[in-house]
Order: C-alpha cells, then sequence, then structure tokens
C-alpha cells in the first residue's frame, strides 16, 4: 500500500522539519521534537505527525547515508574480487559511520521507528554476510573471523577515530580508513 504524496505545504513543513534535525545532529544536539518545532518555527503538532519519536525523526535524517551504503554493498557484491569487494564495502560503512553523525545511532538502535530503516539495515546484513563468505570461500580472510567479530572491531575503529581526533568528519574518515586497513591487514590470508 502506497502512501499519498504530501500536500505541497505539508511537504515543505516535513523538509524543513528534517533539515533543522540535519542541523541539530551536526551540531551534536540532542533530537527534541518540541525544540525542533520552535527552530522550525513550525507547530508541535505538525512535528509530531510527521514524526510520532525521535528516533523516526533521527532515522529519516540518516536515511540518504543508509541508502547510499546500501548502494554500496550493491556494488560490493557485483566485484568479482571477494577481497576488494569486502574492503570496499567495509571502507563504506567506516566512511559513514565517521561522517554522518546520523548513522551510528540508528545502527546501534535494537529496533527501528521506521519500517523502511528495519528493511536497509537488514540488507546490509545479508550484504556483509555474503561478502564475508566470498572473503571465506576465496581463502583471502582469517577463516576463524565472523561476522559478530567484525562488528565491535569496526565499532572500534569508529571510536578510535573519533577520540584521536580533533579535526573535521573528512579528517576523522581518513584516520578511519587507515585503521581499518591495518585491521585488515592482520585478517588478509594472502
Amino acid at each position: 500500500m502506497s502512501t499519498p504524496p504530501l500536500r505541497k505545504d505539508a511537504a515543505q513543513n516535513r523538509n524543513r522539519i528534517v533539515e533543522v534535525a540535519r542541523r541539530y545532529v551536526d551540531d551534536g544536539k540532542p533530537l527534541q521534537l518540541n525544540d525542533v518545532a520552535r527552530t522550525a518555527s513550525i507547530g508541535v503538532a505538525t512535528v509530531y505527525r510527521h514524526f510520532p519519536t525521535p528516533e523516526a525523526l533521527l532515522e529519516t535524517v540518516a536515511l540518504p547515508a543508509v541508502e547510499k551504503l546500501v548502494q554500496r554493498a550493491e556494488q560490493a557484491l557485483t566485484e568479482p574480487d571477494p577481497w576488494t569487494a569486502l574492503r570496499d564495502f567495509l571502507a563504506a560503512a567506516i566512511e559513514a559511520m565517521l561522517t554522518d553523525p546520523a548513522v551510528p545511532p540508528v545502527f546501534a538502535a535494537a529496533t527501528n521507528s521506521l519500517e523502511h530503516t528495519g528493511d536497509l539495515k537488514r540488507g546490509l546484513v545479508t550484504a556483509f554476510a555474503e561478502l564475508l563468505a566470498r572473503a571465506h570461500a576465496a581463502g583471502v580472510i582469517d577463516p576463524s573471523v565472523t561476522e559478530a567479530d567484525m562488528t565491535p572491531l569496526m565499532c572500534g575503529i569508529a571510536y578510535a577515530a573519533n577520540v584521536h581526533n580533533t579535526h573535521g568528519p573528512s579528517e576523522r574518515a581518513a584516520n578511519g580508513l587507515r585503521y581499518l586497513t591495518l585491521l585488515l591487514t592482520g585478517l588478509r590470508r594472502s
């Protein structure tokens, strides 16, 4: 069942809410719907009509980055070299986590407010499992490395890049990619 398109004014309000929320997230401010409404100069009821919870708004803010990561996963699945495919997908994941502050809390959430978010996250898990299985089958990664191992390792890379860097997102991402390269060098089997 598809949702009917929003009226022009409703679409403008929704876009304004998302723009303000994007600024809040980028500035490290908590997403309180009443505060977003006040900053957007939109009624609180309008904000709640579009986004019933702060989590739903956060997922909406993160959506472009998550969708881009899904595209990168799909590209990786077409890469014939299993090592390159795995490496490129993990690099895209690190980049997403370190350049968009909306992404880590959405990935870390145990539940999703929006069905689409859950679908995207499940798709990423499935793609990663396939990429890792291909790398195992090709013998290019330590066979003892599991999907469950990679999640905390990726979180560790993101944490290290954030903690040891006072610069902007692009430098954090560059450091995260450097740490990922070091990790993957240790896991690679030639």
